[in-house]
């Protein structure tokens, strides 16, 4: 299991489509997972968190709380969707996963508390829930100067059509800080994604995931 996860406009759709595009054509069965599934009730609280309807702050709701909204949406996705798909596919690809919430909702936590949080998280997914654990996350790692901008053309310069998340500078940097200590202490691997204040090409970004997978699997 392949996830693929970064800072808000860093790629992580393109990518993963580009890489099970990629596998596909050399024989493997692949399927992708997106998250959160907006397309099912599940992800309800979810849509009221990132939307504002309770708080119009990401920190008016605690990092426990809205990890377990996330939490939830991907354990109905499992069952309903795609657990039949973990046990007959080669490579599932997943565009975020429980390690988004590791990168936002960490990120309201002291740094003292980030060790607990991780475990607490991982032993409420992995073990109680019981979805899968990813075999190895890549981290498109993105100026959040660069996927600023790639944020405000995703939506033509709409201030309103960006969720609390994306509306707050100071929170995204945050965010970076809580995935740069994840990748010093759960072996996350980095996919840099810019250089000289700008983003890669997409095609360069596509060979360095796929590298980053020829050197963890045999592939």
């Amino acid at each position: 299991m392949i996830v693929i996860d970064g800072l808000d406009g860093s790629g992580k759709a393109t990518q993963s489509r580009l890489l099970r595009e990629r596998l596909s054509a050399m024989g493997y069965r692949v399927k992708q997972l997106t998250f959160p599934d907006y397309d099912s009730d599940s992800s309800a609280p979810v849509r009221m968190y990132l939307s504002g309807e309770l708080g119009d702050s990401a920190d008016d709701v605690n990092a426990y709380a809205a990890s377990s909204f996330f939490a939830v949406d991907r354990i109905a996705s499992y069952i309903r969707r795609w657990r039949s798909d973990y046990e007959s596919c080669d490579f599932l690809i997943a565009d975020r996963y429980t390690t988004s919430n590791i990168i936002h909702q960490m990120s309201k936590l002291d740094d003292s508390e980030r060790r607990s949080f991780c475990d607490w998280l991982f032993d409420y997914e992995y073990h109680r829930l019981g979805i899968p654990a990813p075999d190895i996350v890549l981290f498109l790692d993105v100026d959040p100067a660069v996927s600023q901008r790639l944020i405000a053309g995703r939506y033509d310069g709409d201030e309103s059509k960006k969720d609390i998340h994306e509306k707050d500078v100071s929170y995204l940097l945050r965010c970076r800080e809580s995935a740069l200590w994840a990748i010093a202490h759960l072996s996350w691997t980095v996919i840099d994604c810019s250089a000289d204040g700008a983003l890669k090409s997409v095609d360069a970004i596509s060979d360095l995931v796929f590298d980053a997978l020829v050197r963890a699997f045999d592939v």
